[in-house]
């Protein structure tokens, strides 16, 4: 159990690993205390090693305060970023560098009872290679598709627990590592607004253009999550007349026309029929593969791929002007594992928003790609653990 100063201390810390640096009166701002106790603080800290001085504040016409920094080294995160068959996992430092390779592999969550089982068993593999001692990791950060209960530990679609258990206890108890869960478009949404191009913005809907296509709604500078937490399912607007069966059981969804996955589909039935492109030999049993490619060829000029992408695209932008109306952001940001087509997104996705979307509502709306990219998820686990840090269980 901590203390009262030592959950300050780690609070401190949790500001100082989403600033550059910050002055002694910053962090008695943000943390409601005094000057002389935050001072008292940071000077034990600085005496533990975690913490550094870096330097006056830039002249503004008065006093320039010192700056506090912590230590890159001073420990790492486990980020684990799960899509619905791909899994990867990282070890980040207090920068958000990568101090590993990225580890990745193939874990299908749908219909498979072994999952959580399998997931752990790479996290413990992962933990026993990396190299660092288990008492300088902060935490085990999750990002995963489906209806992730985060107060209950839990995701009512996907990694089903023994009875009486929850995936963050399960993975607690094989790791001895704090474990923190959410949903993969909410993470990727977080990484936005902390570390990201949405950083300091207060109204954005932030894009997760992958399998499906996610959400994270940022209302007010703040992460948007709904009565449930569940806010976010943007690929399940029923948006089309077009009879196609949605994983989730309905028809019409937004996900039926718009998911990389029917953009692989409708690639390999496009060179089936004729279509010349770069992308012949591709194959929807080697999917991950095949959206990469796609996007690579798309980016290289090949006017198939391009299409595939554009027409995606505008439908992404149809269901984006749906909320524009009901939300009136002034930025989207396409991010995820599709972001890595860039601005072949743009032009469809502000077609679509210009006819669909009232003029007056939508003109001062800006749409960006991340310049997180692919990374995001990543990321966002990794900001999770750290968003958390001060209420994290010491194990």
């Amino acid at each position: 159990m901590l203390n009262k100063n030592n959950i300050i201390k780690r609070r401190i810390i949790k500001d100082l690993y989403f600033s550059d640096a910050l002055s002694c009166a910053d962090l008695s701002k943000s943390n409601g205390k005094s000057v002389p106790l935050i001072t008292k603080l940071l000077n034990e800290l600085i005496e533990e090693g975690k913490v550094m001085e870096t330097g006056l504040a830039a002249s503004t016409g008065g006093r320039r305060p010192q700056m506090y920094s912590i230590k890159q080294e001073l420990m790492y995160v486990i980020a684990v970023a799960m899509d619905q068959l791909v899994t990867r996992i990282v070890l980040l430092d207090m920068r958000n560098n990568y101090v590993s390779q990225v580890k990745s592999f193939a874990l299908t969550l749908t219909d498979n009872p072994n999952s959580l089982k399998e997931l752990t068993n790479h996290i413990e593999d992962f933990i026993s290679q990396c190299g660092v001692p288990e008492n300088k990791i902060a935490g085990i950060g999750i990002g995963m598709p489906g209806l992730v209960d985060v107060n209950k530990g839990i995701n009512l679609l996907f990694l089903k627990p023994e009875k009486g258990s929850s995936v963050v206890s399960y993975i607690q108890s094989k790791t001895s590592i704090p474990v923190v869960i959410d949903n993969d478009s909410g993470l990727i949404a977080l990484a936005e607004l902390k570390l990201g191009i949405a950083r300091g913005k207060k109204n954005v809907m932030v894009l997760n253009i992958g399998w499906g296509i996610g959400l994270g709604v940022i209302v007010q500078g703040e992460l948007f999550k709904g009565a449930n937490g569940f806010a976010g399912e943007f690929s399940h607007i029923p948006l089309f007349d077009n009879g196609k069966k949605c994983s989730c059981g309905k028809t019409g969804c937004l996900q039926t026309e718009t998911s990389l996955l029917v953009v692989a589909e409708k690639a390999i039935k496009g060179l089936n029929e004729g279509r010349q492109s770069k992308l012949a030999g591709i194959s929807i049993d080697e999917v991950e593969a095949a959206t990469k490619a796609i996007m690579e060829a798309a980016l290289l000029g090949d006017q198939f791929a391009i299409e595939l992408l554009s027409e995606a695209g505008y439908h992404i932008g149809r269901g984006i002007s749906v909320l524009i109306h009901v939300l009136n952001p002034e930025l989207i940001v396409l991010s995820g594992r599709g972001s890595v087509a860039g601005s072949i997104w743009i032009t469809p996705v502000q077609q679509a928003i210009a006819d669909h979307s009232l003029a007056a509502i939508a003109e001062n709306t800006k749409v960006k790609i991340s310049s997180l990219r692919y990374d995001a998820e990543l990321i966002g686990a990794a900001a999770l653990v750290m968003d958390k840090y001060d209420l994290l269980p010491v194990l």
